[in-house]
């Protein structure tokens, strides 16, 4: 296939290559061509890939904006999630939303950026905390970047020790089970965190055969954990294996791209849903810019990109043009950048506030009022 780089990331300085045949196709002049038909190469309607196309870019320049917000000094901590935008997207827009044990709940990671976004979380909810402004609506900036907390969508604080977020979703998979709910429990978590005792308890509990717990347990495998290679570590053949030892059903997809992510998902929480039964699924996908600002958060350029082989097909199929995904990009920059200049202006915590959202309700958590 002759390619060429004809359009310019707004991302650095790295073109990304695009497909000049797709310069033929006759268009439309909308960016959409036919949004409610499915297209019959890709397998989803034309509507929802542009959209989850849209989300993905979305999340990966606010990813890539926070990381430029940790060099230039206005943070003191990056991690997050670029290169997991086609898997976290597609959960994202397959979860069911809202506040209550009828409703998914979320125990997530800290590289579920792509998740909230696809959930309807602004750019600025993100940067604000990052940046540790009280007008964080997450934690009142005392947090980490992604690590998020919103109750009313029912997701669970992000927790700095790794995977403990296995054990917690137990518990509200439980409720739903006692409620007879149609809500879910989704927890994620790292390849290598799957080490840690939690995971194992997570599957122990799950799996109970006198009471089954409706729970979506995936690992996003980016085959690192730090610096340690996934390959010296792990003895079995796919960290879905796990789950068959305890006669659940198990999953692994290729995590790199949001149309095999999305159907399996959907598949997956259809079968929790109905059968409330936990599923273990295993997605492997890249890691683009290092474990975390504490490794340099620079990019991998041995990593394959989700977006730019989602954008190939895209363009291949003529759902999009090259001036449709530059448009994209630029507009998503301008959003960052103008969402950074606002928070900029905005305050930092003051030392009455550090007793506040210790508790549910805004119960304050100083010790000597109790």
């Amino acid at each position: 296939m002759s390619r060429t780089s004809t359009a310019t990331s707004s991302r650095g300085k790295k073109k990304r290559p695009v497909n000049v045949a797709t310069k033929k196709k006759k268009t439309t002049k909308k960016t959409a061509i036919h949004r409610s038909q499915q297209s019959p190469k890709l397998g989803l309607s034309n509507e929802l890939l542009l959209k989850m196309h849209s989300l993905m870019v979305k999340s990966r320049v606010l990813e890539e904006r926070l990381i430029k917000i940790y060099k230039t000094g206005d943070a003191y901590f990056w991690i997050g999630g670029p290169g997991e935008e086609a898997f976290g997207v597609a959960l994202g827009l397959l979860a069911k939303k809202g506040r209550g044990p009828e409703y998914d709940y979320l125990h997530l990671h800290y590289r579920c950026t792509p998740t909230l976004v696809a959930m309807g979380m602004p750019m600025i909810d993100s940067i604000r905390l990052i940046m540790n402004k009280s007008t964080d609506r997450c934690t009142g900036g005392r947090n980490f970047s992604n690590h998020y907390c919103f109750p009313e969508w029912n997701v669970v604080p992000v927790s700095s020790p790794i995977e403990v977020q296995y054990t917690t979703a137990i518990g509200t998979a439980h409720v739903q089970r006692r409620t007879k709910s149609n809500g879910i429990t989704i927890v994620t978590g790292g390849d290598a965190g799957s080490a840690e005792g939690d995971f194992a308890s997570c599957l122990v509990w799950a799996s109970r055969p006198a009471n089954p717990l409706p729970m979506l347990i995936t690992v996003q495998n980016n085959a690192w954990g730090i610096s340690t290679s996934y390959e010296g570590q792990h003895g079995e053949t796919t960290i879905a294996d796990r789950g068959a030892a305890f006669n659940m059903r198990t999953r692994v997809i290729n995590g790199n791209d949001p149309i095999e992510s999305y159907k399996a998902l959907e598949e997956e929480i259809y079968y929790i849903r109905r059968n409330q039964k936990p599923v273990v699924l295993e997605a492997r996908l890249s890691r683009l810019f290092g474990h975390s600002s504490a490794d340099g958060a620079n990019r991998k350029q041995d990593q394959d990109c989700c977006i730019e082989i989602f954008e190939d097909q895209l363009l291949s199929a003529g759902l999009l043009k090259p001036a449709d995904i530059q448009r994209v990009w630029s507009e998503y920059e301008a959003e960052g950048r103008a969402a950074l200049e606002q928070v900029r202006g905005e305050s930092a915590p003051q030392a009455d506030s550090l007793w506040d959202h210790y508790y549910a309700d805004g119960e304050n958590g100083d010790w000597r009022k109790f």
